[in-house]
């Protein structure tokens, strides 16, 4: 028993350490997705900052009016003012000044198209000039942005924006300096958007080795887990196995121990010829229980039930409860194919229960009928309650009134039983009514 209880602690160590294994790979998992979740920024953020760095350079050249061809042909700044002072409309400034950048917008075109080739990076870019105000009156010349550049993947959800302001003037020579004609100075808003509609893939395609060995890592650890948790599994059978076996047998000692000890005082009082058969049965019945520890609960080979053992059944009973009153009628005239042991247990565990339950009168009736065994046991003990009938049988279960156990046992007696019954594909039945005593009903099917 010692030993069983050691097995049923190491079993609950093991469920607290699966579950500890559990909440730590639930924690791995999480690091993990943080990790790379984290990991995806950074490179997201690294092939934006080199396309914003690239984009930049050639956004630059389209804007700067330090730009030295630029500036010798003022050409963007005869446009401003030629809209200004109403001698273009507004769409043939908005012409003439998209066409004036075409230099530079092809020069964009061909660094998007470049990093295309080389990194893969389908990116969508747009340009334009949000607010051009002339600086003397503050007068705006334009009412809505007007896009100068655009890709032909549209800038849906653009990642990056940055802005840039400048100013535009004319020149004109006075003495041989250059002077600026502040009258015809402009100030110029533009912005810049873009994004790189294939980001996802390219970020995955860089982090496709690092996903793998996470994959892997996580794999292991879960397949780690599953052993673990089968193994736990199989241990417990086999320790519910090995308790089934041990609460079997010491519960089936008690019967033939009680029986030997009645029988050795019988002797001791006087010379009884039917003491010796007696004893014969119960050390036999001992030598049975010790076989069952060593190989299955049902034998190999079956000791089958002869006519007379029934009688040997209630008459060991009687002995051992020489105060119970048992009334006994057989009508079995045939060899059964049962286990004589297992029937002794469930008729022995029956009248036991009744006995147990202030039973002082128990009757069992046996017969035979279209190829099945009918057992009937009752007695006028105490009886239970309906809301009992569907517990009885189950392993531990006793029957307690105000939370307190009014008989001894483990509450293994009809569950032991009930797994004959069961084993044998026969079933039992329960009638019980508070102080009217019960009535266990057994049908077992059989070949001759």
């Amino acid at each position: 028993m010692v030993k069983s209880l050691s097995l049923l602690s190491m079993i609950s160590k093991s469920k607290n350490l699966l579950f500890l294994f559990a909440a730590l790979f639930l924690l791995l998992l999480g690091i993990q997705v943080y990790f790379m979740y984290k990991t995806y920024q950074v490179k997201e953020r690294d092939i934006y900052r080199s396309v914003d760095e690239g984009l930049s350079n050639y956004a630059d050249k389209l804007e700067n009016i330090h730009d030295a061809k630029e500036m010798k042909s003022d050409s963007l700044q005869k446009i401003i003012i030629q809209y200004y002072n109403k001698e273009i409309s507004q769409k043939e400034f908005i012409y003439h000044f998209i066409e004036d950048r075409k230099a530079s917008r092809e020069r964009l075109s061909n660094y998007i198209d470049s990093r295309l080739k080389k990194d893969g990076y389908k990116i969508s870019a747009r340009i334009q000039y949000t607010s051009i105000i002339h600086l003397p009156d503050s007068a705006k010349l334009i009412d809505h942005p007007i896009i100068i550049y655009e890709t032909k993947n549209k800038v849906k959800k653009p990642k990056i924006t940055s802005s840039g302001t400048w100013r535009t003037s004319s020149t004109k020579e006075v003495k041989g300096k250059e002077t600026t004609n502040e009258r015809e100075t402009f100030f110029v808003k533009s912005q810049t958007d873009f994004e790189v509609d294939n980001i996802k893939s390219l970020v995955f395609k860089e982090l496709a080795l690092l996903i793998i060995c996470c994959l892997i890592l996580l794999a292991s650890v879960l397949l780690l887990y599953i052993f673990t948790l089968k193994n736990l599994i199989r241990q417990q059978k086999q320790v519910e196995v090995l308790h089934t076996i041990v609460d079997n047998i010491s519960h089936e000692f008690k019967t033939p121990i009680a029986t030997l000890k009645i029988a050795s005082k019988t002797l001791k009082k006087g010379w009884n010829s039917e003491t010796l058969p007696l004893i014969d049965r119960q050390i036999t019945r001992l030598e049975s229980l010790m076989l069952q520890l060593h190989k299955d609960e049902i034998p190999d080979e079956v000791v089958a039930v002869q006519p007379e053992d029934w009688d040997f059944f209630i008459q060991d009973l009687a002995f051992t409860y020489p105060q119970i009153d048992f009334k006994f009628e057989n009508k079995v005239t045939e060899k059964l194919p049962f286990d004589k042991n297992l029937i002794e247990t469930v008729i022995k565990n029956l009248c036991e229960n009744s006995i147990k339950y202030g039973a002082s009168f128990v009757k069992i009736n046996t017969n035979t009928s279209t190829q099945n065994l009918n057992i009937e046991v009752s007695d006028n003990g105490q009886g239970m309650e309906s809301k009992e009938l569907t517990n009885i049988f189950e392993k531990f279960y006793r029957i307690q009134s105000n939370n307190i156990h009014n008989s001894k046992g483990l509450g293994l007696g009809l569950y032991f039983v009930k797994k004959i019954i069961t084993t044998y594909n026969g079933k039992i039945e329960v009638s019980s009514k508070p102080g009217a005593g019960s009535t266990f009903k057994i049908s077992i099917p059989y070949e001759n």
